[in-house]
């Protein structure tokens, strides 16, 4: 399973979905909810950018179409994998506008903030 991490060390979260691999495995897969508006694979900037190393929790999920806590985080359409429940940071401009140009609305994923 290429979504679950390979190493507790330079984990990373998907600002856009929250999803935790390390560093290496999103340069490797890409997100497999967002890769195809962030890009990820192969794009080392672009990892930086649209990933974090700051995030608080770990949800582990195996059914997200079943799961109420799922549907709380707001990942129950996502893949199965392991997820962060707040991740801080705030996506690139162009980045954003790229999203809302394909009629995706950004939620930032820090809960800190509200």
């Amino acid at each position: 399973m290429e979504t679950v991490p390979k190493d507790l060390r330079s984990l990373r979260a998907c600002m856009v979905c929250s999803l935790i691999k390390t560093f290496d495995q999103f340069e490797l897969d890409g997100c497999e909810n967002c890769d195809e508006f962030l890009r990820l694979k192969n794009n080392k900037d672009n990892v930086f950018d649209c990933t974090s190393s700051n995030f608080d929790g770990m949800i582990a999920v195996m059914s997200p179409e079943d799961s109420w806590v799922c549907k709380w985080q707001r990942i129950n359409r996502f893949t199965k994998g392991v997820y962060a429940i707040s991740v801080s940071g705030r996506l690139p401009p162009n980045i954003i506008r790229d999203m809302k140009s394909r009629g995706i609305i950004y939620r930032p994923r820090d809960t800190s903030q509200r």
